[in-house]
């Protein structure tokens, strides 16, 4: 059995066929983990699970019988150890003309839609008195990200909801905690990077000097969702290379580097 103590659990992904859903689920089987996949598309997430001995399961986070249904496979072979919820969608808008049904969409994936997974997939580890979720966050939680229509508020949202559920869920023997990523390279970001000299400005800004790769958010992830992390809930781990520690530094200082 690895450090980490992952081995032969049943770990949930959502949004698995996205970039960081793709690192997770890898991440978790070189664990030994059992993983099931959850994705809209199972095309993208189908293979994957496959190559990894896993379960593929179409599933839209912004319908609760698509996600009862998913839950309910489960269940019925044995119950989740662990959720992660990596789904997210982005709908860029400045909030002075966000159209209310784009807003609405954004929050129907990246806040209720975790929320209808924790619950779902959370009832079975509240009866059996233990289990771990681990939501995909973002610096745009705390950080206002312009021009992003409702993506910086559903993601402080999930943060205060990892929260409560902590609070809510802990007696019980369940614990959640948030990732935060900062500039990471995936496909819904892949077109940010792919002027050379857009990208060398985005490192330029980050302390270490390089932007993530979805691995480094598996990395925490898979930390925090294991029995290595036990007395840990409640808790927001930023995963940015610290440049959400950087704005100071913005600050002209006459007489000082």
């Amino acid at each position: 059995m690895s450090w980490l103590q992952l081995t032969g659990k049943t770990t949930v992904i959502t949004g698995a066929g996205g970039g960081i859903g793709q690192a997770l689920a890898r991440a978790f089987a070189v664990e030994g983990a059992r993983v099931v996949l959850l994705d809209r598309d199972i095309e993208r997430s189908g293979p994957l699970a496959a190559e990894l001995g896993g379960i593929a399961l179409c599933c839209d986070l912004a319908d609760g019988d698509s996600v009862a249904a998913a839950a309910a496979a489960v269940e019925a072979e044995g119950g989740a150890d662990v959720l992660v919820n990596a789904a997210a969608i982005l709908r860029p808008g400045a909030l002075e003309s966000v159209a209310t049904a784009d807003w609405a969409a954004m929050l129907a994936v990246n806040l209720t839609g975790y929320l209808a997974a924790a619950q779902a997939f959370g009832r079975g580890m509240l009866a059996r008195g233990r289990g771990s979720l681990v939501h995909i966050a973002s610096i745009a939680g705390s950080q206002p990200q312009p021009a992003s229509g409702a993506y910086s508020a559903s993601k402080a949202a999930t943060l205060m909801m990892s929260r409560q559920l902590a609070a809510e869920w802990g007696p019980r023997g369940v614990r959640s905690n948030c990732v935060s990523p900062g500039l990471v390279m995936t496909p819904m970001s892949a077109a940010f990077y792919a002027d050379p000299d857009v990208k060398a400005r985005r490192e330029a800004m980050v302390p270490l000097h390089r932007i993530a790769t979805p691995q480094d958010m598996a990395d925490v992830a898979l930390f925090l969702a294991s029995d290595r992390a036990g007395y840990v809930t409640g808790q927001d781990i930023v995963v940015d290379g610290g440049l959400s520690q950087t704005l100071m530094g913005l600050v002209p200082r006459p007489g000082y580097a």
